[in-house]
């Protein structure tokens, strides 16, 4: 426990003073008569000695503290002014740094080694504390969650055309308990989809001319089209590849006996210039076909596609 030191004022070390230069008394006397230490009073007796001329020259005292006012008052101004242009500096930085840097950014120039308070480094970088104590829970982090995960990886694997609803009644059949949107949604935290030809890659023109379905002929009892030799019947059609930003379109023929592909191309547009280079890489290595099959989308039914056939 402290304890609290004793103060004196002026006056009551002025009389003190006074006493021991009168020279009545000892020093030990007069601090014991008045309970303060003989070592105080001689540090007052000689602080007192040292200041007496000034008692007769005011003017030189005034000035001292007239001076010693106007370098205060002028460090004062002086503070001032930089704390302003500090304020102002630092308000154009935060307002920049909030534009330019996210809060996920932001939040990585919190330093807890710093005098700063976390709350108040927080306000600077616009950041909601609460924020900071937020920590969202990682999907599919489980045994059970990640077994689920790694099944479906297994059947995409086996039956990629396989979509979330295709996908749940096999993993039904396979003895796991789940719901269309579950695996719909570790399908997509998988970043996995079907793989078939989406609709509406080609479209057919109404103006162009509608060409017969020749490989009605071809079919054998059980529905199924037969064909009996290579560059009897090509068959082609254009889908599309889903890239990481954005996608491509992917032209390809393929001889329907032998199921060669013949011929292919990419493209990130699905125009007629994508399908007649398809067309005559593949005439260039291989005989024209008796039949060549296609959905009769637009590109398909070109005049610069036909004559090329």
């Amino acid at each position: 426990m402290s304890v609290k030191r004793k103060t004196y004022t002026a006056e009551f070390k002025a009389k003190l003073v006074l006493e021991v230069l009168e020279g009545e008394k000892p020093v030990n006397e007069i601090a014991s008569q008045y309970k303060v230490l003989p070592t105080s009073l001689k540090s007052w007796k000689k602080q007192f000695l040292g200041n007496m001329s000034l008692a007769f020259d005011k003017s030189t005292v005034v000035k001292e503290y007239k001076d010693e006012i106007e370098e205060l008052k002028k460090s004062k101004d002086s503070i001032a002014k930089k704390l302003g242009e500090t304020i102002v500096e630092k308000d154009f930085l935060v307002e920049k740094l909030v534009s330019l840097a996210s809060s996920k950014e932001r939040k990585e120039l919190l330093d807890t080694k710093l005098k700063i308070s976390l709350n108040r480094q927080c306000n600077l970088l616009k950041i909601s504390k609460s924020s900071l104590y937020y920590e969202p829970i990682k999907p599919f982090s489980t045994s059970n969650e990640i077994k689920l995960l790694n099944a479906i990886d297994e059947i995409y694997e086996e039956f990629p055309s396989y979509g979330y609803r295709r996908m749940t009644k096999q993993l039904q059949r396979d003895g796991y308990n789940v719901g269309k949107k579950l695996v719909k949604k570790a399908m997509k935290y998988m970043g996995i989809e079907a793989l078939y030809p989406k609709p509406k890659t080609t479209t057919a023109n109404k103006e162009h001319y509608k060409y017969p379905y020749l490989l009605k002929d071809f079919r054998n009892d059980a529905g199924q089209v037969v064909i009996d030799r290579n560059n009897k019947v090509w068959s082609t059609d254009i889908t599309y590849i889903k890239l990481e930003k954005g996608f491509v379109y992917l032209a390809a023929i393929i001889d329907w006996h032998s199921k060669k592909i013949l011929s292919w191309n990419l493209s990130n547009t699905m125009d007629i210039s994508l399908v007649t280079s398809v067309l005559n890489e593949a005439l260039a290595f291989y005989p024209k076909p008796e039949i060549f099959n296609t959905d009769q989308g637009s590109q398909y039914t070109a005049k610069a596609y036909v004559e090329i056939l």
